[in-house]
């Protein structure tokens, strides 16, 4: 089944907000079949669509879609000097999205099917929420309780984004908002606090101290991302669980990160590999008897791609992130846009069963050439 043409696009969702844009790859065959992928919407995905119009796409034109694992191990070989973390990986996800979307609208068969089956049809979720940095403890809980009323999520993550330029910027602040929100859903509910890199060792064992004592369940990105060894340490010196690997791009990273010592791994299926890197991944995890939960903030291709590897994990006791804004997928996507009564289910159309308004999507799309 040849390549016949391989188009990147970004998509505005929010028409208020024209410059914050979601970055799109389809792959088309010579019998009009085409298959979509997502890539790391960050600074709207730009370098990993020109990287694909310029470097990938050439190639791949001609080429079996069927010979998937051959085509982009290739392309990773061909643009390694090119990083390979970030833009580079994030371009390959992208594809390899799109060509499980091909492959499966090609077989019949949704993307889990292809992968081994589903161990579940529904998935609990937690509700991420950001910008905890700039608000005030009062603002927290509100903020908090809206999102669980609205979600009725399994679980809560609070999470920071602040200047990553500084750290330790506020730690008894910080530990403030985390009891407040404790205060707030109760002793019961799971919690997760994402410090978004903001502490130094020493800040980072104060906070998670605190967050034992609190009941927090995970502790997300402690250390700045590139200190793999500083978080192994803070992961070992703590009892709370340590996890990591938003920001981490190859399997090798990955690895790297659990020999450290931290023992919950969050890569993202936007930028790290697509499906078939975060397969991998779960193989890994799983090798090494670590929870892969990963990290995952797109609430369109890149959500339903999640789904259906999460719904083949066996011991997956983790939910799946459900990060602010997620509402803003519904412009062009009507599945799934939100969760009901705090489950996503999984989608059971060909490939990754995506149902969009294609004028919408249209419309809303800017073409990005080499």
């Amino acid at each position: 089944m040849k390549i016949t043409k391989v188009e990147t696009f970004q998509v505005t969702f929010d028409e208020s907000k024209p410059n914050n844009r979601s970055a799109f790859v389809r792959i088309e065959t010579e019998d009009g079949q085409f298959g979509m992928g997502e890539a790391s919407p960050m600074q709207g995905g730009l370098a990993s669509l020109i990287i694909i119009a310029h470097d990938m796409a050439p190639f791949l034109i001609g080429k079996d879609a069927l010979d998937h694992a051959v085509l982009l191990d290739t392309l990773y070989h061909k643009c390694v000097k090119l990083g390979p973390e970030g833009a580079t990986t994030a371009a390959l996800a992208a594809l390899d999205i799109a060509l499980w979307d091909l492959k499966g609208k090609l077989f019949g068969q949704p993307v889990h099917k292809l992968l081994g089956g589903a161990w579940r049809e529904s998935l609990t979720c937690y509700a991420s929420v950001g910008g905890n940095a700039w608000r005030s403890v009062d603002q927290v809980v509100e903020v908090v309780e809206r999102r669980v009323a609205k979600e009725k999520p399994a679980a809560v993550k609070i999470r920071w984004d602040g200047d990553r330029t500084k750290l330790d910027v506020d730690i008894p602040g910080d530990i403030a908002k985390a009891k407040a929100v404790r205060k707030a859903l109760g002793d019961d509910f799971v919690l997760g606090f994402d410090a978004n890199n903001g502490y130094s060792v020493g800040g980072a064992i104060r906070v998670g101290r605190a967050l034992e004592d609190l009941g927090f369940a995970w502790f997300e990105e402690p250390v700045q991302h590139y200190h793999v060894s500083a978080m192994g340490e803070v992961a070992q010196r703590l009892d709370i669980t340590v996890s990591a690997g938003e920001q981490t791009y190859t399997l090798q990273g990955l690895k790297d990160l659990i020999n450290a010592g931290v023992r919950m791994v969050q890569p993202d299926i936007v930028k790290m590999g697509g499906i078939t890197g975060i397969m991998q991944c779960a193989a890994i995890a799983y090798a090494h008897g670590v929870d892969l939960v990963p990290h995952q903030t797109q609430p369109s291709l890149g959500h339903l791609a999640n789904l259906h590897v999460l719904s083949t994990i066996m011991h997956l006791n983790k939910p799946v992130e459900l990060a602010d804004g997620w509402e803003r997928a519904g412009s062009i996507f009507t599945n799934p846009s939100e969760p009901r009564d705090g489950l996503f289910h999984l989608p059971t159309g060909p490939g990754l069963g995506a149902q969009f308004d294609a004028e919408q999507l249209k419309r809303r799309s800017i073409p990005i050439s080499a």
